[in-house]
């Protein structure tokens, strides 16, 4: 389960059973008072003051967000922080060469000045979190219309995060929650020197690769290590090598007792989004037209990498994480669709919305809110492919990026406020380099030919009358439109040419930009994308539904109103709590809670590279040296699963027992519950985690990283 989701995530509760069970839910963590005796129940036991307190030391001091697309947890009073080999992957990959090929080959740091110093990266902790819903309401009416709500909104936004960060060094933010019934204030603290410490193989933290990407049973080893570093103050600074490494408030402490059946596990994590509230009408447009597209458009892109990746070892570390990413979300789109189908998720959604309509009848509302949720999706399923190939192609292909960076600067040249004017000439010295380093880090030829490919399932997609006049005329001849315009393109375009691009950078103009062939495709297309999208009627309908999305959150918990009800996910710090479980999931199979090594070495097919095992791990297995991280029947648990609730942006998060120790870190979730995102399966959704046994065999037998295990708190 890896980075931030772009399409359908989600909705909740069938008809007639709104209750959010026990292991359905991502609460904030402030709030846990609600669910604190339910959660004693499972086996929890602390109290709430220790999962966040703002005045004392406290498990959310130990979470992080990871780099803002995933999580990680504080795992010494050193700084160093554990998440998932998936998370770290880009940073693994731009760290590895063919003469130093750590992704392949992993790394341990025997001392922290070995450590990889990663630029860019940075971690974020919760200080504080407060509800303002408040004073974010207090000069809301029902007669604003949906611009004049949020600007009113924005105002007060930006007088909370003023008034919270003045004179400190922290961040925040105020996020909206319920669709805008509720809202919260985030205060934070980020440190932005973080290096890597170390890495298991990728034949080991990707083992099955995609074939096992969200499947069960699960052998992976996706865990990787990185440290905090600070100023001789423990405060945040830029990297120095005069930098130490930070010292946490709390450290999660690590238990080797590992994991039973019914053991109680809460994963604490920042989830990025999902949209639990969403129609049957959203659903339906999402896995009938939007989802199978974007599954058509990424599946040229990915035999387009790996025809390249497969022929030179340099462009595949270069592109592993790009494609890791692309792949991931290949697999989701088709897994979601199929559950959503699978699991009759439309039909139960149609179920709550009938039962919510006859609630409303007694409601004297001037607003029809189903109505304003049907309409909308019936308006835009004409522009669901043109907008699918903005995401997928405009916002998702390098080369295209590029173009829109210099779109963004000819449009602030000639603004008419005189501020877009000054903005331009930053723009124009910092896209340059951007764009230089896509020239020297990216291998051109695959990357015009994933242009060429798509720009031709594009023309084949969209409607003639979605078509821009520039594109018209290249559609108007099919697929050989398409090739003679690229040929021209290769020859003549700056974003396709280094040199070209370098002369015309040193001294950009608009007229010179008007004049290339790629600027002029990626404008038409972006117009034409705004022509589609930008109608009366459009944002007539857009905001009918934003107004719908909240009066119906509101009514709902109206209805129900002794029902605990939990936010969507928005990239704010939540607790999921359950059990570790099996599941069955159809008739005559049931799977167990846990796999292990042997389970590993039995899959193994050297002539599959998703499959190899590292030979290291085979040395140690062969002597059955597993030492303290053996279970009681002397087998070594590699991954297990819990019922936990969590989504991309958890990847990373930890799995905690009752005793705020920690038993693994979560990863994926199974292949049977991929509508889950969509309506919580409690029977069949299960949470996959990386037994925290397994990731310190690897480190402590395998890799010989005892300097590492020597400044964790273990507890057995």
């Amino acid at each position: 389960m890896k980075q931030i989701k772009f399409a359908l995530l989600a909705v909740v509760i069938f008809a007639g059973s709104f209750a959010a069970r026990a292991d359905e839910g991502m609460w904030l963590p402030f709030l846990l008072g609600r669910n604190y005796e339910d959660m004693k129940a499972h086996g929890l036991n602390l109290t709430p003051e220790q999962i966040y307190d703002i005045n004392n030391a406290s498990l959310k001091d130990a979470i992080v967000s990871f780099g803002g697309f995933c999580t990680g947890e504080v795992i010494s009073d050193k700084g160093l922080v554990l998440t998932n080999h998936h998370c770290g992957y880009d940073a693994i990959a731009e760290a590895s060469t063919s003469e130093n090929n750590i992704l392949d080959n992993g790394f341990w740091a025997k001392n922290h000045g070995e450590e990889i110093p990663v630029p860019g990266l940075s971690v974020t902790f919760i200080v504080s979190m407060e509800d303002v819903t408040s004073s974010v309401l207090a000069n809301l009416n029902d007669n604003m219309s949906e611009d004049e709500r949020n600007e009113e909104i924005d105002k007060v936004r930006k007088t909370l995060i003023e008034d919270a960060t003045k004179g400190t060094i922290y961040s925040a933010s105020v996020k909206s929650f319920f669709e805008g019934n509720e809202f919260y204030l985030f205060v934070k603290k980020t440190y932005k020197d973080i290096r890597i410490v170390g890495t298991p193989p990728q034949s080991a933290g990707k083992y099955g690769g995609d074939t096992d990407n969200w499947m069960w049973p699960r052998h992976t080893a996706d865990f990787s290590m990185f440290r905090i570093y600070a100023d001789s103050n423990n405060e945040p600074a830029d990297y120095s090598d005069k930098n130490v490494p930070m010292k946490p408030k709390h450290s999660l402490p690590i238990s080797l007792k590992g994991v039973k059946d019914g053991d109680y596990a809460m994963v604490m994590g920042f989830p990025g989004s999902t949209d639990r509230y969403l129609s049957s009408w959203g659903v339906e447009q999402a896995v009938t037209l939007e989802q199978p597209k974007r599954v058509d458009i990424r599946a040229m892109k990915l035999d387009i990498m790996k025809k390249y990746m497969d022929m030179d070892t340099d462009v595949r570390l270069q592109y592993s994480s790009k494609y890791a990413q692309v792949a991931n979300y290949w697999k989701y789109f088709i897994g979601q669709t199929a559950q959503v189908k699978n699991n009759d998720v439309i039909g139960k959604k149609q179920a709550l919305e009938a039962q919510f309509a006859d609630y409303m009848k007694n409601k004297r509302l001037n607003f029809d809110i189903m109505g304003a949720m049907k309409k909308y999706y019936e308006a835009t399923n004409d522009v669901v492919y043109i907008n699918a190939y903005q995401s997928e192609f405009l916002y998702q292909v390098d080369a295209i990026i590029n173009v829109i960076r210099y779109k963004f600067w000819a449009d602030a040249m000639v603004d008419e406020d005189p501020v877009m004017n000054q903005r331009a000439g930053m723009m124009a010295t910092f896209f340059k380099p951007q764009v230089m380093e896509f020239f020297e880090k990216s291998h051109l030829e695959m990357e015009t030919e994933i242009v060429h490919e798509v720009l031709a399932m594009y023309v084949e997609d969209i409607p003639e009358g979605q078509h821009g006049e520039f594109l018209a005329k290249i559609a108007s001849k099919g697929r050989k439109g398409v090739d003679k315009f690229m040929k021209k393109a290769k020859k003549k375009s700056i974003f396709l040419n280094k040199d070209k691009f370098e002369a015309f950078a040193d001294n950009p103009t608009i007229e010179a930009l008007e004049k290339d062939p790629m600027y002029q495709l990626v404008v038409d297309m972006w117009d034409a994308n705004e022509a589609a999208n930008g109608t009366d009627e459009m944002k007539k309908v857009e905001d009918d539904l934003s107004k719908a999305n909240r009066l119906f959150v509101y009514h709902l918990r109206e209805m129900n109103s002794d029902k605990n009800y939990y936010p969507n996910a928005n990239f704010t710090l939540r607790v999921t709590y359950g059990n570790v479980l099996p599941y069955s999931p159809k008739d005559g199979i049931t799977y167990n809670y846990t796999t292990t090594l042997e389970g590993m070495l039995a899959k193994e097919d050297a002539s599959n590279p998703e499959f190899n095992v590292d030979p290291r791990i085979k040395q140690v297995h062969k002597k059955r040296d597993y030492g303290q991280y053996a279970d009681e029947n002397g087998n070594l648990i590699v991954n297990f699963l819990s019922n936990n609730d969590i989504t991309g942006g958890n990847s990373g998060s930890p799995v905690i027992n009752g005793d705020g120790e920690l038993i693994g870190t979560a990863f994926d979730g199974n292949w049977e519950a991929m509508s889950g995102d969509i309506y919580f399966e409690p029977n069949i959704q299960r949470t996959i985690s990386c037994d925290i046994r397994y990731t310190l065999w690897l480190v402590d037998k395998c890799y010989g990283a005892t300097n590492i295990i020597q400044e964790l708190n273990i507890v057995k």
